[in-house]
């Protein structure tokens, strides 16, 4: 229970702190900002290309060239970087996923393109080989279906190491392999990419709020109502996180994440009041496509419900929030 210096009432009324807003605002604890954000992006192949995700309004999958322009508006918001997935065609799919280390393959080609357009962007990669596995799970499976640790890493070090090469400024594991984050440090430090950052998914869940952004990478028809509970953590565990996180740092990683967001919030604080590293957050699809639904059904009012909903985890320890709202947040913020 907190002991408060505070003496009883009327001596203290807490509401008078309340009652203007310049005092709100010399008082407030926590605050929002644009560069508290990273805004995930869908890349397809091709030119002048453009599909909506159904499942998630307002959200695109493009092609290289429309991204870089969306890059440069996130830029002149004040985001301070962009987190690249792929939409990989069926036909560069395979069981052992080789397209996802192709030094010409399309994650590798846009973090090029970006870099040459918009330099100052933070650009971070995807670590993990559903988009490009047939299976759709996040690694390379043996004949009973069994996600292959030490495989699979071995294949994630060479996806690693190729966005490294391209220009990728944080490749970031999200695969949930064990020892993964030191075998991509080690081979980092290896071929002299000693500054790029490694933002590990730590704590990923095998959650159910994952289904819009499968839908928008591809993966949905291929994992075929397979599940991913052999290495993506029970959502019924809050200790094993810690294990999870410290065991990252511990391998090399620059800062972790844990996923999903706002129903694991309680994860976020334990994860920095106790191991005090950087840490960040994923407002999923799933929890996206959920506001996005209220919103145009007229339940709730968009910009005062986005904006709570981030500044939640800001308020449980997160030092950046990977969210589709980024756009609209930074735009908000600076009204």
């Amino acid at each position: 229970m907190i002991q408060s210096s505070r003496g009883p009432f009327p001596q203290t009324r807490m509401r008078r702190l309340r009652a203007h807003a310049f005092s709100r605002r010399l008082v407030r604890e926590h605050a929002l900002s644009p560069a508290d954000l990273i805004y995930p992006v869908f890349v397809l192949e091709g030119r002048q290309q453009r599909e909506s995700v159904a499942s998630m309004p307002g959200i695109e999958r493009l092609s290289v060239d429309l991204l870089t322009d969306l890059a440069r508006e996130a830029h002149d918001l004040g985001i301070p970087a962009l987190a690249i997935f792929p939409v990989i065609p069926a036909e560069r799919k395979s069981l052992r996923a080789e397209e996802a280390w192709n030094p010409d393959g399309l994650v590798q080609r846009t973090v090029k393109a970006l870099k040459d357009a918009v330099p100052e962007l933070g650009l971070i990669t995807d670590v993990a080989l559903d988009p490009y596995t047939t299976h759709g799970q996040d690694g390379i499976i043996d004949d009973s279906g069994y996600v292959l640790n030490d495989v699979t890493t071995d294949a994630l070090v060479q996806q690693a190491l190729s966005h490294a090469e391209a220009g990728a400024d944080i490749v970031a594991p999200s695969d949930m392999m064990d020892g993964r984050v030191g075998a991509i440090r080690n081979m980092l430090e290896q071929h002299s990419h000693p500054n790029t950052l490694i933002m590990a998914y730590a704590a990923k869940y095998a959650s159910a709020y994952y289904g819009p952004f499968r839908d928008a990478v591809g993966s949905a028809a291929n994992i075929k109502g397979g599940n991913k509970y052999s290495y993506q953590m029970d959502p019924g565990n809050s200790d094993e996180a810690l294990h999870e996180c410290a065991l990252d740092l511990a391998e090399g990683a620059d800062m972790i994440m844990v996923k999903p967001g706002m129903p694991y919030l309680d994860i976020v604080r334990r994860v920095k009041t106790e191991l005090q590293a950087p840490t960040f957050a994923y407002q999923v699809s799933g929890e996206y496509a959920m506001h996005m639904a209220a919103f145009q059904q007229g339940w709730l009012a968009q910009e005062p419900v986005m904006l709570e909903s981030l500044l939640a985890f800001k308020r449980a320890g997160c030092d950046g929030i990977l969210t589709y709202f980024a756009l609209q947040a930074a735009r908000a913020l600076q009204d």
